[in-house]
C-alpha cells in the first residue's frame, strides 16, 4: 500500500485526482489539504510516502513548501500544475514526477507504475529557495504565516519549537537545524536561534552571556557560541 496526501487549494481539483487514485487499490489517501501550512502539518504527522503537490497556491507555493521540508525524511513529490513551464521546472526541484492539469488517467498510471518500482528512499538533494521568507506556524487551532523579518528568536524545549516575535510566541514543526539552514538566524545556544537584526545588546556574564532583543526579551548565550556572536558584530 502506498500512502499519499493531496495538496491543492482547488477542492474540485483534489476531488478529481482522488477519484482517479481510487481506481488503484494499492493507493491510500491519508489526507486532502488546501494550503501549504496544512500540508506541512499533515506531512509531519502522517508521514506519507507520496505527496501530490499543486505548484500555484496562495501565500506559500508548492515549490516553497518543498524547500521547508526536511530532506532526510522527504516523501516523494509529484508536482501538479496547469502550466508546462512549471512542469519543466519541477525536475529542477528534484521532484519524483509532474502531472499537467487536467490530469490524464494514462499519464497518472505511468507515474504510479514508476513509483511502485522505486520504493527505496530517494535522495531529493538540495532544493530552492535556499532561504525562507515566511515560517509556517500555529497557535492553538490557528495557522499562522510569520514573516522571517518579525522573528526575534526561536527556541526548543520539551514542548516543541517556539517562535518568538515582538507580539508573542507561536509554534512551528520545523527543526532548529533546518531553520538555521533556511534562514539567517544563528545559534547562540544549543536550544536557541537568534535573529542578528533583533539584537540590541549582548550582556557578557560569568560563563556566558545574554542577548537583549529590541523588544526587551532576554535570550541565553552559551560560552560555546559567545565568541562567534561577538565576532559577527565586529567585537573582539
Amino acid at each position: 500500500m502506498i500512502s499519499c496526501i493531496l495538496v491543492d487549494d482547488e477542492p474540485y481539483a483534489r476531488e478529481a485526482l482522488a477519484e482517479l487514485l481510487a481506481k488503484s487499490p494499492d493507493i491510500l489517501i491519508l489526507a486532502q489539504v488546501g494550503n501549504a501550512i496544512e500540508a506541512m502539518q499533515a506531512i509531519n504527522e502522517l508521514k506519507p510516502q507520496l505527496v501530490f503537490l499543486d505548484i500555484q497556491m496562495p501565500r506559500i507555493s508548492g515549490m516553497e513548501l518543498l524547500a521547508m521540508l526536511d530532506k532526510s525524511t522527504m516523501p516523494r513529490i509529484v508536482f501538479v500544475t496547469a502550466f508546462d513551464e512549471f512542469a519543466i521546472k519541477a525536475f529542477e526541484y528534484h521532484a519524483f514526477d509532474y502531472l499537467l492539469k487536467p490530469i490524464d488517467p494514462d499519464r497518472l498510471e505511468q507515474t504510479l507504475a514508476r513509483l511502485r518500482q522505486d520504493l527505496a528512499p530517494k535522495d531529493l538533494g538540495p532544493v530552492t529557495p535556499a532561504e525562507l521568507t515566511h515560517l509556517p506556524c500555529f497557535s492553538g487551532n490557528r495557522l499562522k504565516v510569520v514573516p522571517i523579518s518579525d522573528v526575534e528568536f526561536i527556541f526548543s524545549d520539551v514542548g516543541g519549537v517556539h517562535v518568538a516575535t515582538a507580539n508573542g510566541l507561536v509554534h512551528t514543526q520545523m527543526t532548529l537545524k533546518l531553520l538555521e539552514e533556511k534562514t539567517r538566524l544563528i545559534f547562540c545556544h544549543r536550544q536557541y536561534l537568534v535573529a542578528p537584526a533583533a539584537i540590541a545588546e549582548i550582556e557578557v556574564q560569568d560563563g556566558g552571556a545574554e542577548v537583549i532583543t529590541r523588544s526587551g526579551a532576554r535570550v541565553p548565550v552559551s560560552r560555546r557560541y559567545l565568541k562567534e556572536l561577538k565576532q559577527y558584530f565586529g567585537f573582539h
